[in-house]
């Protein structure tokens, strides 16, 4: 039996492997066919039935197992849901024993959650910093709001002020009311 954090090894392994047999797309079916519609029904079943507010069950409950040591903020309005994770368990543990096979691990959360969210009538705004550290927001389909600015929705939770989410060799990938880990708008240094 695997633990959570050999897991998170042998799953970066598998995407650059399953890349390697078939390109992008077979990875991309992977997370949608293997994540989204089998592992992770649960979570999109109870976010189609109740919206925001199960999104707030899934990930409170998820977020909290996955990091007892609160490494993440969520915060909820009435037409928005925020994710700011300051300390991803797994990309951290990737990093910490410099495990890096797969070119972007992080891909894999929009590459199940991107599919969910459409099926259930929602867009994403998302960044990452590749060190462990990234926000989502979650709106209805057809709202057109750009992403809070740093501190707004979350204030001083917000992960964009923490100040390593610059950290010296991070890069920033950026999504757009987007709903595909293809939507990639380009890679941005951060200074």
């Amino acid at each position: 039996m695997l633990g959570c954090y050999d897991f998170c090894g042998h799953y970066e392994w598998t995407f650059d492997w399953l890349e390697g047999r078939g390109g992008h797309a077979l990875v991309k079916a992977y997370w949608n066919e293997a994540i989204n519609q089998d592992s992770q029904r649960h979570a999109v079943e109870l976010i189609k039935r109740e919206g925001f507010a199960g999104m707030a069950k899934y990930w409170g409950h998820t977020l909290l197992e996955e990091s007892p040591d609160l490494g993440f903020t969520i915060t909820q309005l009435p037409d928005l849901f925020r994710v700011d994770m300051h300390a991803c368990p797994s990309k951290g543990f990737l990093l910490r024993n410099g495990l890096e096979s797969y070119h972007d691990y992080c891909d894999h959360c929009l590459g199940w959650i991107g599919p969910l969210m459409q099926d259930a009538g929602f867009v994403i705004d998302h960044e990452h910093n590749h060190q462990a550290k990234c926000w989502w927001e979650f709106r209805k389909r057809g709202d057109q709001a750009p992403p809070a600015a740093p501190g707004v929705v979350a204030g001083d939770k917000d992960v964009r002020l923490l100040a390593d989410w610059d950290s010296t060799g991070a890069h920033l990938d950026r999504y757009r009311q987007a709903i595909d880990s293809d939507q990639k708008l380009p890679d941005v240094p951060l200074p």
